[in-house]
């Protein structure tokens, strides 16, 4: 959201921060240490996320970290959320999208409440596996 870039810039002058679509990320390969995507991709249909998965281990150094955030659930499934359609995803189910994309998983958190809200919540910390930064380098 590009208000929210402002605001950023605004805040921390001395920190790049740009709008761009995680689908077709323009940056250069092999240009980051680490990308974090909490929430990021929690309205991507399960069809489409592979992109976004492979935006970032291209951009990603050899060994470059992710940690991703997102919603669980015990199946794969689609709800309403506020802005559109947002999914669940079981955390075996996403690590695999994250294995297909050339990361090692490396932790896998979950957080439940008895009440409705917060929603469940999934954060996985990957690692791009150097066999396949030198794929794409």
């Amino acid at each position: 959201m590009p208000a929210f870039v402002e605001h950023a810039r605004t805040a921390h002058p001395q920190v790049m921060f740009d709008v761009a679509d995680v689908d077709a990320l323009p940056l250069p390969a092999n240009s980051f240490a680490g990308v974090l995507a909490w929430y990021s991709l929690i309205h991507h249909r399960p069809g489409d996320i592979r992109r976004a998965l492979d935006q970032f281990a291209r951009v990603l150094r050899p060994g470059g970290g992710l940690l991703l955030g997102f919603f669980t659930g015990p199946a794969l499934e689609e709800f309403d959320h506020a802005v559109a359609t947002a999914y669940r995803w079981p955390p075996e189910v996403l690590s695999d999208e994250l294995r297909a994309a050339g990361f090692e998983v490396i932790e896998t958190h979950t957080r439940t409440s008895a009440r409705p809200q917060p929603r469940p919540h999934g954060a996985i910390l990957a690692q791009l596996s150097h066999s396949r930064a030198n794929l794409i380098s």
